[in-house]
Formats: structure tokens, sequence, C-alpha cells
């Protein structure tokens, strides 16, 4: 059984960092890029991150470039999201994701994607 589980959520104030973490199992993702998108309430869920299957290409939504970095550890099977200089209007869940196959260019939106994670609570504080 194929699993995404998100950790790393949290409480902080504004300014403040987080890391999250999405650990997979039940297949390796080492051969497909993997995102990151949010849902903030009463919103619908956006792009947030994604990388490239070797970790060499990344993208990021103009809201939290230069603030947020995407990476990934195939060897663990596992993709991080560290939040920098993190704003109120960065609360949401946080959702990692996977695509079922690899393909040459990243996918942005959510419907590329196949694999979900529960999600992680991320509430930033004015």
């Amino acid at each position: 059984q194929v699993q995404l589980v998100e950790s790393g959520g949290g409480l902080v104030q504004a300014g403040g960092s987080l890391r999250l973490s999405c650990a997979a199992s039940g297949r390796t993702f080492s051969s497909v890029a993997m995102g990151w998108f949010r849902q903030a309430p009463g919103k619908e869920r956006e792009f947030v991150a994604a990388i490239s299957w070797s970790g060499g290409r990344t993208h990021y939504a103009d809201s939290v470039k230069g603030r947020f970095t995407i990476s990934r550890d195939n060897a663990k099977n596992t993709v991080y999201l560290q939040m920098n200089s993190l704003k109120p209007e960065d609360t949401a869940v946080y959702y990692c994701a996977a695509p079922l196959k690899g393909r040459i260019v990243i996918p942005l939106r959510d419907y590329e994607y196949d694999y979900w994670g529960q999600g992680t609570q991320v509430t930033v504080s004015s």
C-alpha cells in the first residue's frame, strides 16, 4: 500500500521557520517528481513547490519563491519543504503528492498527481 506521510507542521510566529517532511512507503518515488500543495480554510488547494526526480530542477509558486525550498533524499524516499520568513497568509494544511509515472515536465497542477498524503497543519501567527 502506497503511503505519503507528512510531518513537521505546527504553530509558528510570523518570520519564523518550519521544515516539513514527507516520507513515502509502499513504492519508490525516486524516478518521479514530487510536489507540495496547500489549502487554506475556504480556499482551493494551490500549488506550492515541486521537484524533479533527480532534485536538479525545482519550481515554486510566486507567493513562496525566495522563502521556501523544496528538496529530496531519494535514498530515504523523502521530500522536504523548508519554509522561512513565514507569513500569516502561509497558514494552511500542507500536502505532499506524487504522480504515478514520471514525465519530462514537472507537474504543477493537482490533477497531475495521483498519490496524496493526509496533510499537516501549518499555522503562522501575526
